[in-house]
């Protein structure tokens, strides 16, 4: 098992993502090894984020950089533990993935047998895919970013879900990660790439656990990070929808980079909830690439305790009648911390574009905090755009209309924090998911 002794910590992170081995055909072999050394060599130039970085000045990694790291063992578990992760909706069309690992014996893909779908792993993929895979893997990912680029020098595989044109996928893909906690600081980096071919259509469910006795949310010392990177391409009219759940137990630093490329008249819908971890950011880019592209951004993140979350967001459009409809909300309580960061850029060649970013933020304690900076950068003169962010509490007026209708204070309060969380899930197109984060939410608001 190796582990990290040295002071040069992504430097040390480095060696234990390249000691993995490739199993590939030569094609193949010859992309991800470019890929893997062109990262590796971004890596050496980068160090971990400090507070003297402006993307990072409100975040703080310094526990992540306390553990040692070793890299994950495969572990098997048994199917009982998916009882509180199986989906009504995905339940013939889920792929498990445990500590970083295919588990074929917990997924079932009888339902995605359709044969203008790929769903699998990179390594498997055809001849005449692999063919067109050095347009999408990795592509154009910012030399800035250390662990972007920590987690391609470290690319064994990917699970690829590859959609053909003119086809329209009815039922979701859930692609179900769960980290089975060990008695040692596990690493894991997960890689997705979701290809969705001209006039396709798909759903699909990205879901980050832990397998716990109980609520995962309990803090065990056994700490593990997820450096996840998402890939997703939408050729000329296709659609996706994206559901991202972050669940992770309250040992977890989970951090992540959500890229999607949107070609002509494509639709990206992102509905993304957070609620666990100790520590989590997630970078999401999306580049709108042809005209009249439609981007919804939606997410809730609820901290509590010290759990510190923080959400780095930047669209950049390229062409005219661009529409961008994002909405982030926070609910903090006890020492939590969230963070909000925003960029919308809108240059010349972007005209007629019509832009809405607002960030809300609900405080339940007076150690809560929030720093939030929603952004528009505008050079185009005929826009229609408009950013903002609110923070505040609970209303007095509110909680005392609903007390005047029979509520008692308790139940008034609970009932305006469920509602302000609501909107963002009620987005989320899968009742069996929805009931289930209105639970947890629902418990959290009530401890």
């Amino acid at each position: 098992m190796t582990m990290l002794k040295s002071d040069t910590y992504s430097q040390d992170l480095l060696q234990l993502t390249e000691n993995q081995t490739l199993d590939f055909n030569s094609n193949l072999a010859s992309l991800v090894k470019e890929i893997r050394v062109k990262s590796a060599n971004n890596v050496v130039k980068l160090n971990i984020p400090s507070d003297k970085d402006e993307d990072w000045r409100f975040t703080d990694l310094s526990d992540l950089q306390k553990q040692n790291w070793c890299l994950a063992n495969k572990t098997d578990l048994n199917s009982f533990v998916l009882d509180g992760f199986i989906l009504e909706e995905a339940s013939h069309s889920r792929l498990v993935f445990v500590n970083g690992f295919y588990a074929s014996n917990l997924s079932d893909i009888s339902a995605l047998s359709d044969e203008n779908i790929y769903v699998g792993n990179l390594s498997n993929l055809d001849e005449d895919k692999i063919g067109k895979i050095s347009e999408y893997l990795s592509k154009n990912e910012p030399k800035n970013e250390v662990f972007t680029a920590l987690n391609s020098a470290g690319i064994t595989d990917a699970f690829v879900i590859w959609v053909k044109a003119n086809t329209k996928i009815v039922t979701p893909i859930h692609l179900l990660h769960l980290t089975a906690r060990e008695n040692f600081s596990c690493f894991t980096q997960p890689r997705i790439l979701v290809v969705a071919e001209a006039h396709s259509n798909l759903n699909f469910i990205e879901y980050y656990g832990a397998v716990a006795s109980g609520c995962s949310d309990s803090v065990k010392q056994n700490y593990y990070l997820t450096n996840a990177v998402t890939e997703i391409h939408l050729q000329d009219t296709a659609q996706i929808h994206h559901t991202r759940i972050q669940r992770e137990s309250g040992d977890c630093f989970h951090i992540a980079k959500t890229t999607a490329f949107q070609d002509k008249n494509s639709h990206y819908t992102i509905n993304e909830v957070s609620l666990g971890g100790k520590f989590y950011r997630h970078n999401l880019h999306i580049q709108q690439q042809g005209e009249e592209t439609q981007t919804n951004l939606n997410g809730l993140t609820m901290l509590q305790g010290k759990q510190m979350g923080d959400t780095h967001s930047e669209v950049s459009l390229t062409k005219p009648h661009g529409t961008i409809n994002q909405l982030h909300k926070f609910i903090i309580d006890d020492s939590g911390r969230g963070v909000f960061n925003g960029k919308i850029h809108v240059p010349k060649l972007a005209q007629l574009t019509n832009a809405t970013q607002l960030n809300r933020n609900l405080l339940l304690s007076s150690k809560a905090r929030i720093n939030t900076k929603p952004e528009l950068q505008i050079t185009a003169d005929n826009v229609k755009c408009a950013h903002g962010a609110t923070i505040s509490q609970l209303e007095a007026d509110e909680i005392f209309y609903l007390r005047s209708r029979g509520l008692n204070e308790y139940d008034a309060r609970h009932l305006l924090m469920d509602a302000f969380a609501a909107e963002i899930i009620d987005k989320i197109p899968y009742e069996s998911l929805k009931h289930r984060l209105t639970q947890c939410v629902t418990c959290r608001t009530l401890e």
